[in-house]
């Protein structure tokens, strides 16, 4: 049965992309006979060029996808550049890998409840500023979409520095940094001059999956983006839950328009990348050791623990929200605590709960069996997939999900699918597998060959030295992987949304919802618990371990 995995996985993975496309791209020339278009035609285009804000929302999704990644990577780079091997380095390292779980768009509330003219940080200045009131600025949903890039960049930073933790391992990076400290050169000139163009092929397709995100997200967007007009994928949003169905062609040719936004600036990348390292190469040539770079490490150093502590303050504010009776303006604390929101609300928010862990679950038990078995299959065939390999499993993150969920929900429609608890998953599945993928697949490969050889070699089974050698060895990476599918699939909005068709209210879709809304102390529950839920399934990851190998010594940490 092994050999059937990596197909299945990559049809689970792949197919529902392309169909999806597939059913994007027919109702996008007219073509929809559920829907009454029996005719190919240009209608759909014709009615999206006419709308009003057309290109402002194009423009908005272009800057702020491109500014995003662009400050996220320069930020990860230039830390690393600057701190890698250090104390510094080591603490950051652990602060950002649990906040890579917290789900976009609780990180999103967590910094509106910070930045607003209310928030935390004009709170904490009002005195000072002799600000009695909040002050009339706008910080969030600004015409220029500044909060959302600043929403997106603490968020990308945290997964653009641990898969560059992963690249560093695999360089040698600490070696080639000593070696240019040794001639002279400055840290982060010698490490950007021979580490980075080292490392920078395999944080490539990350950096475009940053890419393809940042421009087309809708669940931040809608939090901290500018709503008149908003970005591309959140107007598509709006057109495809339209009450009048004729909505749909013209959502379809505006997601088409969304995935060739994307692919666009992908190109754009690409053609930067040739123009840097031309650059780069006449600048690591001109031999400049630049050793006062003191500046330049305070500087990354305070961005990137700012980045760290916006979130944590974030996640902070909700939980104080959460529980804030009276609290009066410019007051750092609420006059009172109280719980009764909490007790009012748990009947309401348990069944979202109750969505949200069965529709995760289900997920990652379908993810982790395909992800081991393909791995499994590599290790006893002592092959790797290749490069093009690469690109399928990082092709569901690299495409809009607005560009694909309307043709997705057409195609289980066909299938007699829509609407039901198999297909959310089977969408949930489309971007959890990859993740878990990637967290499983370093653990699995560098695992000691000889563990496995030596059963073999007594006459043990495969599949016995699997289940009894291989398996238990792995349990903490596995268990880990399974943490990771978890958080992802928590925080799905699209698929949840339109392949559920809103029948199965989860807590990040009831999190969004609230935002349209004024109610802090709401958003506060909501976008707490769906922070917290990520952590549930890390602390089990670790706990787990400790009590099955509390009576293991050389088993409690892991290999």
């Amino acid at each position: 049965m092994l050999r059937f995995a990596p197909v299945l996985t990559v049809i689970l993975m792949v197919g529902p992309v392309l169909a999806g496309l597939s059913g994007t791209l027919l109702p996008a020339f007219g073509y929809l006979p559920a829907l009454g278009g029996g005719e190919w035609s240009l209608a759909a285009w014709r009615e999206l060029a006419a709308q009003p804000g057309l290109v402002i929302s194009l423009r908005l999704s272009a800057v702020t996808g491109l500014l995003a990644t662009l400050i996220s990577f320069v930020v990860v780079m230039l830390f690393c550049a600057a701190w890698q091997g250090t104390r510094v380095f080591s603490a950051i390292q652990r602060v950002l890998s649990p906040i890579l779980s917290i789900p976009h768009a609780a990180a999103a509330f967590g910094l509106a409840f910070l930045i607003a003219p209310a928030g935390w940080i004009v709170r904490l200045f009002a005195p000072l500023a002799g600000w009695d009131q909040p002050p009339d600025i706008v910080t969030l949903q600004d015409g220029g979409g500044l909060a959302l890039v600043a929403g997106l960049v603490i968020k990308e930073i945290p997964f653009l520095f641990l898969m560059t933790l992963g690249a560093l391992q695999q360089a040698n990076a600490g070696q080639s940094q000593q070696v240019a400290l040794s001639l002279g050169y400055g840290r982060v000139a010698g490490w950007l001059k021979t580490v980075l163009p080292r490392i920078y092929p395999q944080i490539r397709l990350p950096l475009f999956a940053v890419l393809a995100y940042s421009a087309s997200v809708v669940d931040v967007a809608m939090i901290l983006g500018p709503t008149t007009p908003a970005p591309l994928a959140v107007r598509i949003l709006h057109w495809l839950s339209d009450p009048d169905l004729s909505m749909r062609f013209m959502a379809s040719a505006a997601s088409l328009l969304q995935l060739a936004l994307v692919g666009g600036q992908i190109m754009l990348w690409m053609a930067g990348e040739k123009i840097a390292g031309s650059c780069g190469r006449r600048w690591a040539e001109g031999g400049g050791r630049y050793r006062r770079d003191g500046v330049v490490r305070l500087t990354v150093a305070v961005v990137s623990i700012l980045a760290a502590g916006l979130i944590l303050a974030g996640i902070a504010a909700l939980a104080v929200w959460s529980i804030a009776g009276f609290w009066r303006y410019p007051d750092l604390l609420p006059g009172q605590f109280t719980l009764k929101l909490w007790l009012r609300e748990v009947a309401a928010f348990a069944g979202s709960l109750g969505n949200s862990v069965l529709i995760g679950g289900a997920a990652i038990m379908i993810g982790i069996v395909l992800v081991i078995a393909c791995l499994e299959r590599e290790g006893r065939q002592l092959a790797q997939p290749g490069r093009g390999a690469m690109w399928l499993i990082y092709l569901p993150l690299l495409m809009p999900q607005i560009s694909f969920m309307f043709g997705l929900q057409v195609f289980f429609g066909y299938l007699g699918l829509e609407r039901t608890f198999i297909s959310v998953v089977m969408a949930h599945l489309v971007f959890v597998l990859p993740y878990m993928f990637l967290s499983l697949a370093d653990p699995f490969r560098s695992l000691d060959e000889r563990y496995r050889h030596t059963s073999l070699c007594l006459g043990a089974h495969p599949n016995r030295v699997f289940w009894q050698v291989i398996l238990p060895l792995l349990t903490r990476p596995v268990l880990t992987a399974l943490a990771v599918g978890f958080a992802v699939s928590i925080g799905q909005y699209l698929p949840t949304l339109l392949i559920g068709a809103g029948r199965f209210a989860t807590i990040t879709t009831d999190a969004v919802a609230l935002a349209a809304g004024n109610d802090r102390r709401m958003i506060g529950i909501y976008g707490l618990l769906q922070a917290l839920l990520p952590f549930a399934g890390f602390g089990l990851a670790m706990l787990v371990p400790a009590i099955c190998f509390r009576k293991r010594r050389g088993m409690r940490d892991g290999l």
